[in-house]
């Protein structure tokens, strides 16, 4: 793909998108995220050529793939964007129950609209949940979503940004503290294999992991409890309940506006 000069750049999704992970007090929702490393590279290119850039953030944390698409698409088109991307469907893959085919027919016709526009999109596969841990039960679940997000993004000529394939040399430093979102490190990595696929030249490099940390038994014990506590626990009663963590927030950046380097 030849490096294009993107103008107009607005990214949908959940809370992998709106940052959840990557805090920084200084920007809207707290937050920064790779969608927002990624407009600062665009944003860094299109000043190099003289040229005008704005980014808008429409992604709210907890949103399942048909809210992403009833709230996020026509505000995002109506915004006339040449780049879009999406992430969208994890926490439909995270439910007891899901029909994967359906979430793909609503998400073909969504991208079809997308892509109608004239706008580069670019689709995320969901990241691999792996052979261990909490969610390595539902693996083939999400490698079965990800075979229809590649379909559809051959269908409609999307690119794909594969989270499935990104596959750091050490993935327990790409986490949160709630091993359930990116923290900072992993944010950068996606930003910079969106970048790549895009073809786009940046300057961003991957951040230095922290040291291991050795941690006997018990401490790891401690470590679990706490972790169950404080993050598990909350986002179990949510799922009970019928709420959300998105409840109440509003997108960080829902209209087009410059983003400087950070």
């Amino acid at each position: 793909m030849n490096a294009l000069l993107f103008h107009r750049y607005v990214a949908l999704g959940d809370s992998f998108t709106e940052g959840v992970g990557d805090p920084d007090p200084s920007r809207p929702n707290g937050l920064r995220g790779w969608a927002d490393r990624v407009a600062e590279a665009l944003a860094d290119r299109a000043q190099r050529a003289d040229s005008e850039f704005g980014y808008a953030n429409l992604a709210i944390r907890g949103r399942k793939l048909g809210a992403i698409l009833d709230e996020q698409v026509d505000p995002a088109l109506a915004l006339q964007p040449d780049l879009v991307t999406v992430y969208a469907g994890a926490n439909d893959l995270l439910r007891p129950k899901v029909d994967i085919d359906a979430l793909a027919r609503r998400y073909d016709e969504a991208v079809g609209t997308l892509t109608a526009s004239g706008a580069v999109v670019g689709l995320f596969t969901a990241f691999d949940p792996g052979s261990q841990g909490l969610f390595a039960r539902l693996r083939g679940r999400f490698a079965l979503y990800n075979e229809q997000v590649r379909e559809i993004a051959d269908k409609h000529g999307a690119v794909v940004l594969d989270s499935w394939r990104m596959r750091p040399d050490r993935p327990e430093t790409m986490w949160a503290e709630d091993r359930l979102h990116l923290g900072p490190a992993g944010h950068q990595v996606v930003a910079i294999a969106v970048l790549e696929a895009l073809g786009v030249p940046h300057d961003l490099a991957l951040l230095e992991a922290p040291a291991p940390v050795q941690r006997t038994a018990r401490e790891v014990r401690a470590t679990n409890l706490a972790w169950a506590r404080t993050h598990a626990a909350p986002w179990v009663h949510r799922r009970l309940t019928g709420r959300s963590s998105g409840d109440g927030i509003a997108p960080k950046r829902p209209a087009l506006a410059p983003i400087g380097p950070c």
